[in-house]
């Protein structure tokens, strides 16, 4: 049961990581469905995680209350059944039953227990007397001596220092704080570079201009609703789906006036071209919208890209 637990909590840890990576991975393609439908798991999983890690530590806490309440009844118990001959020690029965029985006789207790500690006190001022009487200052000597034996070397036990100017909590090592402190200074340039790392692969910005004329994609569409007859998808949906495609991707880039053509090779495969020609980051945008947008329930596969000269 409890190789279970760890095993859950592996693969619960397991698919927030993966769906946290497909989501990175998802923006630096510009396939934004998909990103968002990792980003929904993402949630998913760590909504169950928390609900899962709450639900342990209640259930801990209730094993905890019932092993106290478990104890305490048993505590309660044995002093019940410890209460003496007639049980009931809350009561007032028990071990100090003579406090209970008969309040008109009279007990000899309480005077009895005062004239034993008046004559116990008596003898100690008396044994106090005599030992100061008795003992002479060689005596100290005497214990001086030896307890020399349990003393702190000279020179101290480190460093020559004695034991008494030595602080009661050590200092702080300077390595350790130093190391401490550079670590902190890494993590935080990690994390600033892989911030900027990502904000450089997913911002709109205008890149470099290629040495080329124009860009040309080749994609292949698949339409999955049924065509006008209901036999099938046919050419002509085939070709709008991939015009509303094209169109739609190429309105997704940041350059401005561009001239497009598409033009079909066959087998549902269309080839796209873009004048002026797309930089680097423009062309990763119109891959990631191909392959994750749709339009009349079609999707496109990207095939691949050139720079045409």
């Amino acid at each position: 049961m409890r190789y279970a637990g760890w095993l859950g909590w592996a693969a619960g840890w397991a698919t927030a990581l993966a769906a946290a990576g497909y989501v990175v991975v998802y923006l630096y393609r510009w396939e934004w469905q998909r990103a968002l439908l990792s980003g929904v798991l993402l949630l998913v999983v760590e909504v169950l995680l928390v609900a899962a890690l709450v639900l342990s530590r209640l259930g801990a806490l209730r094993r905890r209350l019932g092993t106290a309440e478990a104890r305490t009844e048993e505590l309660l118990r044995r002093v019940e059944e410890g209460g003496g001959p007639d049980g009931d020690v809350r009561g007032g029965r028990g071990a100090f039953r003579w406090l209970d029985e008969g309040g008109g006789r009279s007990f000899v207790f309480v005077p009895v227990l005062v004239a034993t500690g008046a004559v116990l006190s008596g003898l100690a001022l008396v044994i106090r007397w005599l030992a100061g009487a008795t003992v002479r200052p060689g005596a100290d000597r005497r214990l001086a001596g030896r307890l020399a034996a349990l003393t702190a070397p000279e020179g101290g036990i480190a460093g020559g220092a004695r034991l008494e100017d030595r602080p009661a909590v050590p200092p702080a090592r300077p390595g350790r704080v130093a190391a401490g402190a550079v670590g902190a200074l890494a993590a935080g340039a990690l994390l600033l570079a892989a911030v900027d790392l990502l904000a450089d692969v997913t911002q709109t910005r205008p890149g470099q201009t290629p040495d080329a004329e124009a860009t040309v994609v080749v994609f292949r569409v698949e339409v999955r609703s049924g065509g006008s007859d209901g036999d099938g998808p046919g050419a002509g949906d085939v070709a709008q789906a991939a015009r509303e495609l094209w169109q739609g991707c190429v309105r997704s880039t940041s350059v401005v006036r561009q001239e497009t053509s598409l033009s079909g090779l066959g087998g549902g495969v269309f080839s796209g071209a873009l004048r002026p020609a797309l930089p680097r980051h423009d062309v990763l945008r119109l891959r990631g919208c191909l392959a994750d947008a749709s339009a009349g329930r079609a999707l496109a596969e990207v095939l691949g890209e050139a720079q045409v000269r």
